[in-house]
């Protein structure tokens, strides 16, 4: 592994914005994650998909009026962290299967699908982060 390589295994990149929990805020979420992701290199999906789903629990279920969410990115080595961070701590995700029939609740399903490892932090009341990491093979250095 030449130098670059090693500084490119070993570099941290971030990416952090504010949004209204809103599903605007939850779509322009999922765009702005895009572009950030496409500008690092790093494969779309399934993250943008994954930043779709806890965006818009955050604008449905972490909404309260006033309060934005935060969606930060993290990429470190071959491993992208998505955080959302909303203010309604004391409703935490629960994974669990829908009705056959239901239109909706399986958001979370999906990132357990596709994550890695996902979970959630609680931080100082009334904030919780829920998060998912993902890992992909960095793209090839050019010289």
């Amino acid at each position: 592994m030449n130098q670059e390589s090693a500084e490119l295994a070993t570099s941290v990149r971030n990416f952090s914005l504010q949004l209204s929990p809103t599903p605007r805020g939850a779509r322009l979420a999922r765009l702005l994650a895009t572009e950030q992701l496409r500008s690092w290199g790093v494969p779309l999906d399934p993250a943008r998909h994954v930043v779709a789903e806890l965006a818009a629990n955050a604008a449905d279920h972490g909404r309260v009026p006033g309060r934005d969410f935060r969606l930060t990115l993290y990429v470190v080595g071959d491993t992208l962290r998505i955080e959302v961070t909303d203010t309604r701590a004391e409703r935490l995700p629960e994974l669990r299967a829908p009705a056959p029939d239901a239109e909706s609740g399986r958001g979370l399903l999906l990132v357990e699908a596709f994550a890695h490892r996902w979970g959630v932090t609680e931080g100082r009341f009334p904030r919780k982060t829920v998060w998912a990491e993902l890992r992909f093979t960095p793209p090839e250095p050019t010289f």
